[in-house]
């Protein structure tokens, strides 16, 4: 699995989630974003309806009606049932993301010290493949 560490530090989380998202979902794959707080994952979606004015990025809530048939689903919990193969821990909360091809964990300057323990666990993990990006100059740069 990959797992990409994304450090936001310019634009909002709910854009770089559409980003993530934009270039996920041209690669014919599905994504799940999970966030505890309702309120950001309300953000996050109204986001993804207004990503850009080329198109929309369609998505639901798990707990909805049909949330199966989601390109993107947003949730409290690390479960796809619409068979995602894209996990955006939008929050900053690193989770276990097993079953996923690629993980990306979103997080604040604030939030460093967690995210640096969560890269500290995956030492010397074969099966995982870990990258760290930061924002510069408008730019996302591949640090690590």
């Amino acid at each position: 699995m990959k797992l990409d560490f994304w450090q936001v530090s310019r634009d909002p989380v709910e854009k770089v989630v559409a980003l993530i998202a934009r270039r996920v979902l041209g690669e014919g794959e599905r994504v799940l974003v999970v966030a505890a707080d309702p309120q950001q994952r309300a953000a996050i979606s109204r986001e993804l309806w207004h990503a850009g004015a080329e198109s929309f990025l369609a998505n639901g809530e798990a707990d909805a009606p049909g949330a199966a048939d989601q390109p993107i689903l947003l949730s409290d919990t690390c479960t796809a049932f619409n068979g995602a193969s894209h996990i955006i821990l939008a929050d900053g909360t690193f989770r276990p993301s097993e079953g996923f091809a690629r993980a990306f964990l979103l997080f604040q300057p604030d939030a460093a010290p967690a995210a640096r323990q969560a890269w500290r666990a995956h030492d010397g993990r074969a099966d995982i493949e870990r990258a760290y990006y930061a924002q510069e100059d408008g730019r996302w740069v591949k640090k690590g």
